[in-house]
């Protein structure tokens, strides 16, 4: 007696309730599988960005606002803070190192970070071709920037003011591209590199030609001489308790923990996964009831063919197995669907984001789903187990002479 061959036609002889069990399943899989994939790449994502870096520092507001400016590059500065007060601060005994970071600009969204060679060290880059930024007005390439750009060593491009490629085209002066970094695997790969000096050349150019669209605040940065931001590593665990508190008391900046403001950015995002994962196993508690009543349904309609069967020479536990084995399969099917559908989707949910920096992909995989596939396949014998169970109340002699 062939188990797969007579389930499979069980199945596709009652083919609606096959289909709809089956989208049920898939519905609830990939839904978990979406949310699976999704956190543990955000998680990743953010954990990769921000090691090393033990504390920002920049202008006041919110603290959340200023990790995600400076160490995630996916929102704006809190605004900018005093180069000369910045520069006090990496002096700081309790500092390691401190890398400052001058931002304002992009290139078709990819943003130009004006800092100095503290960053390379900070983040391990390496060159893939070229060399890093020297002068002002040269370019060290991220990875991601150079594929999609398509921009070779020597080329020229202009910057665009703003963190959006919506701004104005600094056409008085061209960057020009000195190197290529190697793929890092985080937030590298979407810079654009140079020094501070390149930053401050090109508003200077714009304030010195007299064009009246620069605003006040641009000037100030001018002749202040202002940076966004500072990344700061502690030179003693010590520091940790002391050295925040010192910058939010002592000065008009702010200091904002990057794990502190991951780990409350994951808290928030957490309660909408929370969510969505109760209505995903409510989705699977549907579809494993809809398995149940459609097995113990089809148990009544199959008494005589399974009587049959049992006359022919199989037994109970074959025709408990066989039932069983129905449930799991379509469960196995539904979930298996289900994990395609959640990839798919993730990889078209991440083709449409427009940051290029937090981007998702389907085009990977994560060992916890290989549990939601068990999950399926539990649910499955579970929904079963009753339906199957009817096996051993059937009474041949009774069941034959009814439908004689």
């Amino acid at each position: 007696m062939n188990i797969l061959k007579i389930s499979s036609k069980n199945l596709v002889r009652n083919k609606l309730t096959t289909i709809l069990n089956i989208i049920l399943v898939a519905f609830g899989v990939s839904i978990l599988s979406i949310l699976f994939l999704a956190s543990t790449q955000i998680s990743s994502k953010l954990e990769k960005n921000a090691k090393d870096i033990d504390l920002v520092v920049g202008a006041k507001g919110s603290p959340l606002q200023l990790i995600l400016s400076s160490v995630y590059h996916i929102d704006y500065p809190t605004g900018n803070i005093p180069a000369k007060d910045a520069y006090k601060l990496m002096q700081n005994p309790m500092v390691k190192r401190a890398v400052p970071l001058a931002l304002g600009d992009n290139y078709n969204g990819y943003r130009i970070v004006g800092t100095d060679s503290t960053f390379s060290n900070l983040y391990g880059l390496s060159i893939q071709k070229g060399s890093f930024w020297h002068k002002d007005l040269e370019v060290t390439l991220g990875n991601t920037v150079a594929l999609t750009s398509g921009f070779k060593i020597g080329d020229f491009f202009f910057g665009v003011h703003g963190l959006t490629g919506n701004g104005d085209t600094h056409k008085q002066h061209a960057y020009q591209v000195k190197g290529i970094l190697k793929p890092q695997g985080n937030i590298t790969d979407n810079l654009i590199l140079t020094n501070i000096g390149s930053v401050y050349k090109m508003h200077e150019e714009k304030h010195v030609e007299g064009h009246s669209h620069v605003s006040a605040e641009e000037t100030k940065e001018i002749n202040d001489k202002q940076i966004t931001a500072l990344l700061i590593q502690y030179k003693s665990p010590m520091s940790v308790i002391l050295f925040p508190r010192m910058v939010n008391q002592s000065t008009n900046m702010q200091a904002a923990s990057p794990a502190m403001e991951s780990a409350r950015l994951f808290s928030l995002i957490g309660v909408g996964i929370d969510t969505l994962q109760w209505f995903a196993i409510f989705i699977m508690g549907i579809a494993a009831l809809s398995i149940f009543i459609s097995l113990y349904n089809a148990m009544k309609e199959r008494k005589y063919d399974l009587a049959i069967m049992r006359c022919l020479g199989a037994s109970k536990p074959k025709l408990f197995f066989l039932v069983m084995f129905e449930g799991v399969l379509v469960t196995f099917i539904g979930a298996c669907l289900g994990l395609l559908i959640g990839h798919v989707a993730l990889e078209v949910i991440g083709a449409y984001q427009k940051s290029s920096q937090a981007k998702l992909t389907g085009l990977t995989a994560i060992p916890q789903e290989v549990y939601l596939i068990w999950i399926g396949l539990f649910i499955g014998a579970l929904a079963s187990l009753i339906p199957a169970m009817q096996i051993y109340k059937v009474d041949i002699a009774e069941t034959l002479t009814k439908n004689r």
